[in-house]
């Protein structure tokens, strides 16, 4: 029994059987092949935005068909203002996110969100117009709607028609 623990041959053995157990392991183990992305519900944070800013919060009808909502949050501003965001998987499972602001000057948010200044279009999306930002060297596309009280940002790595897809779904809940 003791060549077995002693030297090259029990090396080798004992070698042998953690390979195996690990291999059964893995053998034995279920394995998922389906892509994971968390989803997390974002009315309560919606909700709450709405409560502490003095208009009426936009947000989405319903998700568009095959986006997964995976982020949320409320964050300061510039100047004291509030942030609501919205992060997506697109179905092409690109990145989208939606911002809304009451900050002032309403440009330096959209720039900021936009990371550019510059309109390269406007795109007509359920009647209103929505211009067009496109920063080329980061692959980022953004939607910019400037209201009185408030400025809508969507932003990310997916297409023009599935950035206007989201638009197409962004209702105003009442305030408060």
């Amino acid at each position: 029994m003791r060549r077995f623990t002693e030297g090259f041959h029990g090396y080798a053995v004992a070698l042998f059987v953690c390979l195996a157990g690990a291999g059964l392991f893995l053998l034995v183990t279920p394995q998922s092949r389906e892509e994971h992305i968390p989803r997390l519900d974002y009315t309560i944070t919606v909700a709450n935005f709405g409560h502490q800013v003095p208009y009426g919060v936009w947000a989405p009808r319903q998700d568009p068909p095959g986006w997964v909502p995976n982020s949320n949050r409320i964050a300061k501003g510039e100047n004291g203002a509030q942030v609501l965001y919205l992060g997506y998987a697109t179905a092409k499972r690109q990145h989208v996110m939606f911002a809304q602001s009451n900050e002032r000057p309403a440009a330096g948010f959209a720039s900021r969100m936009a990371n550019s200044d510059k309109a390269t279009g406007t795109q007509q999306i359920g009647g209103v117009t929505w211009e067009q930002r496109h920063r080329e060297d980061k692959n980022q596309r953004t939607l910019v709607r400037v209201l009185p009280d408030v400025t809508l940002v969507i932003t990310g790595t997916a297409d023009w028609p599935e950035l206007g897809e989201l638009a197409a779904q962004l209702q105003q809940r009442p305030q408060g």
